[in-house]
């Protein structure tokens, strides 16, 4: 039976996170909260929604991606919804969120955990997660902790090709400026 047949993703697939009367929902704030357009925001719930399936009836422990646990944080936040509501009514069960105790041993009992959650939502789902918001192990534990997030009201975002041209533009102004020096 695939994890969509179920009891539980049928109660997480008409869950709708936080108050109904919210004038600012929640996938709304995931979305500014994170720089995520609208689209992006509501495919993090979605995939934190089967996130929690697997949490639940994977039968091992599982890590979420970057972006799924952004969602996660958020929803704790909202702890009346996610103890007396989400946990209890949806989920049937406590979910807690543990964070790593750090260290060596940590991060590769997490990456393989995390490589382990991938092949079970690949296995319960039938398909890929997708990329873009469940990266291979690699990626999520070895080049995304180097991330850092930032407040682009006080700093100015270029991406390595701007960068780039940024920096062969000022090359070249300062070799015309040069050259104009000289003769």
């Amino acid at each position: 039976m695939r994890a969509t047949d179920t009891d539980l993703w049928h109660r997480l697939a008409d869950y709708v996170i936080g108050p109904a009367d919210a004038a600012f929902t929640f996938a709304q704030r995931l979305a500014r909260e994170n720089r995520w357009s609208g689209d992006y925001a509501a495919r993090a719930i979605h995939e934190y929604k089967r996130f929690c399936w697997l949490a639940c009836e994977a039968g091992h422990e599982v890590t979420p991606s970057d972006a799924v646990d952004q969602a996660w944080h958020l929803h704790l936040t909202y702890s009346r919804d996610y103890w007396d509501r989400f946990c209890p009514q949806v989920l049937r069960r406590p979910l807690h969120h543990g964070p790593t105790a750090g260290g060596t041993t940590e991060r590769t009992r997490y990456y393989d955990q995390y490589a382990q959650t991938l092949a079970s939502y690949e296995a319960h789902f039938g398909q890929v997660p997708p990329g873009d918001i469940w990266p291979d192990a690699r990626r999520r534990f070895l080049v995304d902790p180097r991330a850092v997030r930032l407040n682009p009201a006080d700093v100015v975002i270029l991406t390595r090709g701007q960068a780039y041209g940024v920096l062969a533009a000022i090359g070249l102004a300062l070799v015309a400026l040069v050259a104009t020096a000289m003769f």
